[in-house]
């Protein structure tokens, strides 16, 4: 296994496309979700108070936008062999194919919670520097996100863990799909084109049904630190929701370079 880890670190790490898409998820995740922040107040509330606004949450808005640079990272991590055909000699080297994959996904998970981390942090940061000036203040009822708050600490790690898993579903598309393009479209498909279409639905039952199953409107439910702000579903379960994706995708893309690549 270990040779397999190292050869996976050193294909990414010499690729000039990691770098820039970590730096990407990094830098999106803390200017998006520091614009987002900037652009609310309390001006528009009967009370400064009364605004109920889950200033956690809206701190990390900006994963929204930072998730698609891992995702396209992670896919690049078995589609670009595939567009080279360089995967044959990866696949040579290292006969065994799950040990491949899974090889794999370590690497991807650990540039992914690297940046990740980067993100969130710097995410808080600015969200700790922009809320006061906009009426969240202690005195108002909202205090600075602080990972010493339980709450806030879960949050901020969860959604590490949310961009890691993302990464994981995109990395087991694209071991199925072999096709970088095809597999970058179908993640953020499933990311972004599935929590629109459940606002078309009238039917509140449904609604909420779809919502629960959505992989973003689940995973981002670890985000929420205030009772009924978020989707109709429990942080952890809403995280679990989304591994059970990232897990199904991977195992069967183990399934398929094991079927189709084999000796």
């Amino acid at each position: 296994m270990r040779h397999a880890l190292h050869g996976e670190w050193t294909k990414l790490r010499t690729l000039p496309s990691t770098g820039w898409l970590l730096l990407a998820l990094a830098v999106s995740t803390v200017l998006v979700g520091a614009a987002t922040t900037g652009a609310v107040d309390t001006s528009h509330c009967p009370a400064p108070a009364g605004c109920l606004e889950d200033t956690t949450r809206l701190s990390l808005t900006g994963v929204r936008l930072g998730q698609a640079a891992a995702v396209v990272f992670a896919v690049l991590a078995i589609g670009g062999e595939y567009g080279t055909g360089m995967i044959q000699i990866t696949l040579a080297a290292v006969p065994h194919r799950p040990r491949v994959l899974l090889a794999k996904a370590a690497v991807v998970a650990a540039g992914v919670l690297a940046a990740g981390t980067l993100g969130v942090l710097g995410s808080l940061a600015a969200g700790r520097a922009l809320l006061p000036g906009n009426g969240f203040t202690a005195a108002n009822g909202y205090p600075p996100p602080s990972l010493a708050d339980g709450p806030t600490l879960r949050a901020a790690a969860g959604t590490v863990l949310y961009l890691v898993l993302v990464a994981l579903l995109a990395l087991g598309v694209g071991a199925v799909l072999r096709d970088t393009a095809a597999s970058v479209t179908v993640v953020l498909t499933l990311l972004y084109v599935f929590p629109v279409i459940t606002r078309f639905v009238t039917d509140p039952d449904w609604h909420e049904r779809l919502d629960r199953i959505a992989p973003m409107t689940a995973g981002l439910a670890i985000q929420t630190t205030i009772r009924g702000a978020g989707p109709p579903i429990g942080p952890w379960t809403g995280l679990g929701v989304l591994a059970a994706y990232a897990a199904a995708a991977l195992l069967a893309g183990g399934c398929v370079l094991a079927a189709r690549d084999a000796d």
